[in-house]
């Protein structure tokens, strides 16, 4: 048996995710306490190149995902079954949206992260700060966002890595492909071919994700060592309690009670999507996992190929809902600005209308501007406390990631099981999980 074999076995995968958060923590220790700027800047280098790597493939990702999952609709039935499809689908996204944001708010309560204040000394860097005063002055406002959604033509979009322009560009192009049925089909034949290149791409990219790791947590240790993770160790706590009460809860009950679905069996066959998520923190990175640990759960390969391209762009339990809570509660107590009820309704609407916001890799970053903004938190306030949240972020981002993709394909299952597309057989069946180097471009049930 190969090397590479056996490294994307997912339980070996696995073990190598978690070595890869101790010695990248070792790594970040060691470059902190001797002073080694030269060890920090390779730390940095490591996980900016794997993030490159998978930012890479987003936009090119996302489109032909998209068109794909449209037009592979037409297999399942008329123009009537697609659009009752992809509204139960929507639907079932803002009904899972509402439920994680009034947790997020619940834990966020709880923990009242910020409320002792950060202690003294304590500061974001210089190029935090700059990032966030940015993102403050791109996403302030719903006005900018609805400004950002429409491209000035097809190529910008692309040229300037805007990914909720591809991703609306991707929508009516899939629409308009499918209403014209085998007049596109060259086009919607090459779009196919280039996606599942790009998945091959991606699953030779996955199997870096350890070395990626550790350049990440190692440069995030080297460069602000306990200084700013003590105090926001409440926020970060909160997080990782909020969205597993989401993964671990929220989700099981939904899939025994609705899907009928056995959470172990869920578990069992989206494992593998779930951990690579939570090492990757990249929904988008983690679709041909998900796409294929759907179908092995039963959807048909059809609505699979459309539900879970929408769900890596728009469903966001953990960036979209849990997180812009929690993280609007650490801002207001950061400022002393108790929040009313009714700036509390206002995280729970933006969390069920605004998860177009989450679209790329950065989507917890316009999530939480949006959020911040729509509740009317002071702008000076909002940076400071997304500068120090990209401190931790790469921490709080494995959770929130992993619990993305557990909805993305929980909703899928959900739907497909009102809809008389999951096929029990598949369901119950003993597949094999999908190795992290598969390609997912068949989207057939693994056989065992």
């Amino acid at each position: 048996m190969s090397f590479f074999s056996t490294y994307t076995r997912p339980r070996v995968f696995a073990a190598s995710v978690l070595g890869s958060l101790v010695v990248g923590a070792g790594f970040g220790i060691l470059a902190r306490t001797t002073g080694s700027s030269g060890l920090t800047d390779v730390l940095d280098r490591i996980g900016t190149i794997f993030t490159t790597l998978l930012q890479i493939a987003v936009i090119p990702l996302v489109f032909t995902a998209i068109v794909v999952g449209i037009t592979s609709l037409r297999r399942l039935g008329g123009g009537r079954k697609a659009a009752r499809l992809g509204g139960k689908t929507v639907l079932w996204f803002a009904i899972t949206s509402f439920v994680a944001s009034l947790i997020g708010i619940a834990v966020g309560t709880l923990f009242n992260p910020g409320s002792g204040g950060l202690g003294e000394g304590v500061a974001a860097t210089a190029k935090n700060a700059d990032k966030a005063a940015h993102s403050v002055s791109k996403w302030g406002s719903w006005d900018s966002f609805i400004k950002g959604l429409l491209p000035e033509n097809f190529f910008s979009a692309f040229a300037e890595g805007s990914t909720l322009q591809v991703l609306f560009l991707a929508v009516v192009i899939g629409a308009a492909a499918y209403s014209l049925g085998d007049k596109a089909k060259p086009f919607v034949d090459l779009t196919t071919s280039l996606f599942e290149i790009i998945q091959r791409y991606l699953g030779w990219i996955v199997r870096l994700a350890p070395i990626g790791i550790i350049g990440l947590i190692g440069a995030a240790v080297s460069n602000y060592g306990d200084a700013l993770f003590r105090p926001l160790l409440s926020a970060t706590l909160a997080v990782y309690v909020g969205s597993l009460l989401v993964l671990l809860v929220v989700y099981p009950i939904l899939l025994q009670f609705v899907a009928k679905v056995n959470p172990l069996a869920f578990f069992a066959k989206a494992g593998t999507a779930i951990q690579f998520a939570f090492a990757s923190q990249s929904s988008s990175a983690t679709l041909p996992l998900t796409r294929q640990s759907t179908v092995n759960l039963g959807v048909d390969p059809g609505y699979a190929a459309f539900a879970t391209p929408l769900a890596s762009a728009t469903k966001m339990d953990g960036c979209a809902a849990v997180f812009p809570a929690i993280g609007a509660i650490f801002i207001a107590n950061l400022s002393g600005t108790p929040l009313s009820f009714g700036q509390y309704a206002g995280i729970v609407l933006v969390a069920v209308l605004g998860a177009l916001a989450t679209a790329g890799t950065t989507g917890w970053l316009t999530a939480l501007t949006l959020t911040t903004a729509f509740i009317g938190l002071d702008a000076k306030q909002v940076a400071l406390g997304i500068a120090l949240i990209y401190s931790v972020n790469p921490i709080m981002d494995m959770m929130r990631t992993a619990t993305n993709v557990a909805g993305q394909i929980a909703v899928p299952v959900v739907v497909a099981r009102s809809e008389g597309l999951l096929d029990e057989g598949v369901l119950h069946a003993s597949t094999a999980r999908p190795k992290h180097g598969d390609d997912g471009s068949a989207a057939q049930p693994a056989p065992a």
